[in-house]
């Protein structure tokens, strides 16, 4: 099985659960922007009450979850980690946190039909620059970059206001210079 044969596959278990979720990282940018190879998924999830229990038990065959859940230092969150028999991908379950930007962008996250039957949660493209640029590093930056190249139409007082908050305002104007050179 294949990284993206087992996200498809666990997306399909969270929408069947109706454990609320939206796919960040790469894979949203990728919808938004200029598509690049990833080995990795992830995404965020509102797991209340027995949710990552009842998602364990239902995981496909060819999933299995780490023992030991990881702290991730950016919005101060857990995560778990998903590993897929005879490969190197990895799928990482973010847990939604409290951080204000999270759950904004977790209260605006959007619906789109990636496949034929399957509906699957993505933050919006202005909340995909926002996070992108939080995280700061260069594979992110030139994801910005490549979402500013293709979408015509953002919201940039909503961009601006959380980057004015995250203090990335700077990182948010270079990109948009880069955008414009092409």
């Amino acid at each position: 099985m294949t990284g993206n044969d087992a996200l498809l596959k666990l997306l399909v278990v969270l929408n069947r659960l109706s454990i609320p979720y939206m796919l960040v990282g790469s894979y949203s940018s990728n919808i938004y922007g200029i598509p690049r190879m990833t080995m990795d998924a992830d995404l965020v999830l509102q797991l209340d009450g027995d949710a990552l229990s009842e998602l364990n038990k239902n995981l496909p065959k060819g999933l299995s979850l780490a023992e030991q859940s990881f702290f991730e230092t950016v919005t101060a969150t857990q995560k778990e980690l998903l590993r897929i028999d005879g490969t190197d991908f990895l799928i990482e379950l973010f847990h939604l946190s409290s951080d204000p930007f999270d759950q904004t962008r977790f209260k605006r996250r959007v619906q789109s039909e990636i496949m034929e039957d399957l509906q699957v949660w993505f933050p919006t493209a202005e909340d995909v620059i926002i996070q992108k640029l939080r995280w700061a590093r260069n594979k992110d930056f030139d994801d910005v970059v490549a979402i500013l190249r293709v979408q015509t139409s953002l919201d940039f007082d909503h961009i601006n206001h959380w980057c004015g908050l995250h203090e990335t305002l700077p990182l948010l104007d270079k990109a948009r210079a880069e955008a414009d050179e092409s």
